[in-house]
């Protein structure tokens, strides 16, 4: 599978499932259009491969990688990436910055715990999947995009003030826990002084 280990250097985002929970290979799918770095915890490793996915990367302690070390075999090419005391994202991340990834799409991440992922987002451009949601982060201070009319969760520190322009208003709100707010079809515009996300619903959900 030549083209699988062509892509490697590129700047497609790679592939890291934390957690199979809620989430359908439907929903992974698109996101392995251009055969992208794939990376999997242990805990999932057996559920990705019986989606028929190649693995690249199974991040993985010591216990599990010597009772499934045949696993290197059966998945050749595949690689164990150490993981010590249940560090699966933070050993992840780190491989991706220090092997010069742009992006990553990181699938089974609680999103109300983004706001750890901060300082990554100097290195990173991250996605996240959590259940029927993708969450991004707007790191510019100001963003624009055509949506349909759609309605879609802004993520951010309790209070933050995000300025929300569209083609029939003009406000301001103070983000909430699951702050929803419907957009109508059109260029909708969002400032705010910090970096926050932007929660829609997966295609096809």
């Amino acid at each position: 599978m030549s083209s699988h280990h062509f892509v490697k250097e590129q700047q497609e985002p790679a592939l890291l499932i934390l957690n199979t929970q809620d989430i359908s290979f439907d929903s992974v799918a698109p996101l392995l259009e251009w055969v992208p770095t794939v990376m999997v915890a242990q805990e999932e490793v057996f559920a990705v491969i019986s989606w028929g996915i190649k693995l690249d990367l199974i991040l993985a302690d010591m216990a599990f990688q010597k009772q499934h070390y045949k696993l290197l075999e059966e998945q050749y090419p595949v690689k164990f990436l150490g993981v010590k005391d249940g560090g699966f994202l933070e050993e992840a991340l780190q491989y991706l910055i220090a092997t010069k990834h742009a992006a990553v799409n990181i699938v089974g991440f609680d999103h109300k715990h983004v706001f750890e992922l901060k300082d990554k987002l100097n290195f990173l451009d991250i996605v996240i999947i959590d259940g029927k949601m993708r969450y991004y982060p707007i790191k510019s201070g100001a963003f624009k995009k055509w949506f349909n009319e759609t309605s879609v969760q802004l993520h951010a520190p309790e209070g933050t003030p995000i300025e929300v322009q569209t083609s029939e208003a003009s406000y301001i709100i103070e983000v909430r826990y699951a702050t929803m707010i419907d957009i109508p079809e059109g260029s909708t515009t969002f400032k705010c002084d910090d970096v926050f996300w932007i929660g829609e619903m997966l295609k096809g959900m």
